[in-house]
């Protein structure tokens, strides 16, 4: 896998991530050129059930410069590819357990395809958010102390 063109790096800290997924985008040219020269933006949005199919929404990929009218819409619902049956879980997880669908990554895959990896998520407290925090802070402090010997100078 390759550098990833959008990353929503605030999803591991506000949910707890439980399956993931990697989904197809339906995208237009203009949009594909918008995401080669690296400009989107997925930490905003949320991957929503619409009848039997899952859409991306409120995702931006900002217009290309070079397309004039025949420009896309930045924030329009893109379509996710994905099997039926892991359409059939997700929709199930959403309905039945209350469970949230998180894009994390949007990246290209070794054939040249924007891929997204989707994550079905469970939203964190308050007090879940703090222990992430203390724990995170405890390896920093730990690698810290390692890397020192244990001598605190």
């Amino acid at each position: 896998m390759t550098k990833p063109i959008a990353e929503n790096r605030r999803a591991r800290y506000d949910y707890f991530i439980e399956e993931v997924f990697e989904a197809g985008i339906m995208l237009t040219g203009t949009e594909v050129k918008s995401l080669r020269v690296g400009r989107a933006n997925i930490a905003e949005s949320y991957a929503s059930v619409e009848g039997r199919e899952i859409k991306l929404i409120n995702a931006d990929i900002p217009p290309y410069g070079h397309a004039n009218r025949f420009n896309h819409e930045p924030r329009r619902h893109r379509k996710l590819l994905l099997h039926r049956k892991q359409i059939d879980k997700l929709i199930g997880a959403v309905q039945r357990d209350g469970r949230t669908m998180i894009p994390l990554k949007l990246y290209w895959n070794d054939k040249g395809l924007a891929k997204l990896e989707i994550g079905l998520a469970k939203g964190k407290k308050n007090h879940d958010k703090r222990e992430t925090e203390a724990a995170r802070d405890w390896q920093r402090d730990k690698a810290r102390l390692m890397k020192s010997g244990g001598r605190d100078d």
